[in-house]
């Protein structure tokens, strides 16, 4: 007598969820509003750290020349040499380790975090912008966002690149870390300028 065992049931390996990890990041990047307050504090206590290097260490270091990452409309090639030959090379070392390898490598993403907090957090006081999907919003912030940080970091490799390298300094290459610097302080006004709107929007709302 022979004993029948039932059948093994096919197992079917699970699918990997395709928009799992564009899920999570859109719901880690909408988080981001929770936190607008703490983010605002902490850029603005690198900011003020940074601003006080500025003023009480590196214009000492160049004879009272502001540092060229901090003129918003640019400079020219005379300028930025007059600015790289007073600093000399032990002036241009310092800069480049206390500013542009330690606050100012965390600053740009750190300050873009907060925008793209702001962005939502103000956003999502007006009905048309809660309209949109979840992973609209986070796009939306995001693209607002990114071509600044993209812009900045550019600007600080460049700067940092002539001060590691003083023979790479000619009107060439100063003329083209003069215009990264406008280029990024035009494209930090675009969100600022967004996060203005929403919050005036949502004050007329409330109003």
């Amino acid at each position: 007598m022979t004993s029948r065992l039932p059948a093994k049931a096919r197992i079917i390996p699970a699918e990997p969820d395709q928009y799992g990890l564009g899920r999570n990041l859109t719901a880690t990047i909408l988080r981001l509003s929770r936190h607008a307050a703490a983010l605002c504090f902490l850029s603005a206590v690198v900011f003020i750290v940074m601003t006080a290097l500025e003023f009480f260490y590196f214009r000492q270091l160049s004879g009272g020349l502001p540092s060229l990452d901090m003129r918003i409309f640019g400079f020219t090639p005379d300028e930025g040499m007059a600015w790289l030959t007073a600093l000399g090379r032990r002036g241009g070392e310092i800069i480049l380790v206390w500013h542009y390898l330690t606050f100012d490598l965390l600053f740009p993403v750190l300050l873009s975090v907060t925008l793209v907090s702001l962005i939502l957090a103000t956003g999502r006081r007006l009905k048309a912008f809660r309209g949109l999907t979840a992973q609209m919003q986070s796009i939306f912030a995001v693209v607002l966002v990114l071509p600044y940080t993209l812009a900045d970091y550019a600007q600080n490799l460049a700067l940092a690149r002539l001060l590691s390298d003083f023979l790479s300094a000619n009107p060439d290459s100063l003329s083209f870390a003069s215009s990264l610097i406008v280029t990024k302080f035009a494209l930090f006004a675009v969100p600022v300028i967004v996060i203005a709107a929403f919050w005036l929007a949502g004050q007329k709302r409330q109003a």
